[in-house]
């Protein structure tokens, strides 16, 4: 995704798009998967961890994009303080660890991504899905792969145009990640009432330019 590309947009259900104003997927592909962080991009997540300090992590909530992100967990029935937003996870992970962990050149692009635009992200093997994908609520007797029983309809999934591929804001599909076998990758980007479209633009172009230079 170069800084002109503008993402791609996901489908929102329509009932949720009535009832969720601002509820949005957006998603851009790259012709790679991930692999190893190298060195640079370790270096990088380190001075992120030293700029981010515990009082910007104890703040996080009341700026205006976690707000947000937190306003509507608890409108689809989500606890904020028991399943964190992304970036507050992220910054628990910080304070308990002393640090952002390096864990793959996509998981640190997705970290720094997050941490700086406070929007949240997901990757998926691009090959595994059919585009595009979206949100909508869960049909009765689906299932999420890997994951034992059938959801409660109306769970609120991304799914592409076969099948859920992960739960909102939680667990992916198993099979549906990015592994050592990706050849193309999907990072998408989950925008709420609150934060701004060009805030959801900025994270995927972040991302994307941190794999691609990869």
């Amino acid at each position: 995704m170069s800084a002109e590309a503008a993402p791609e947009t996901g489908f929102v259900a329509p009932a949720l798009r009535d009832e969720f104003p601002g509820l949005a997927l957006r998603y851009t592909v790259l012709e790679r998967g991930s692999g190893r962080s190298p060195r640079e991009l370790k270096g990088r997540l380190r001075e992120l961890s030293n700029r981010f300090s515990g009082a910007q992590a104890i703040n996080l909530r009341h700026q205006a994009i976690p707000w947000a992100y937190r306003v509507f967990y608890r409108h689809i029935g989500l606890d904020p303080d028991e399943q964190r937003t992304p970036i507050e996870g992220l910054a628990l992970e910080r304070m308990r660890h002393g640090a952002f962990r390096s864990r793959s050149l996509l998981d640190d692009a997705l970290t720094i991504a997050i941490v700086e635009s406070g929007v949240a992200l997901s990757a998926f093997d691009a090959g595994r899905l059919t585009e595009p994908p979206g949100i909508r609520p869960s049909a009765p007797g689906e299932a999420l792969e890997g994951r034992p029983g059938e959801l409660p309809a109306g769970t609120l999934v991304i799914a592409d145009q076969e099948r859920p591929l992960a739960l909102l804001f939680g667990a992916l599909a198993a099979g549906r990640g990015v592994g050592p076998r990706t050849a193309r990758t999907l990072i998408a980007a989950v925008g709420v009432g609150g934060v701004p479209d060009i805030a959801v633009t900025e994270a995927l172009w972040l991302a994307a330019e941190i794999v691609e230079r990869g």
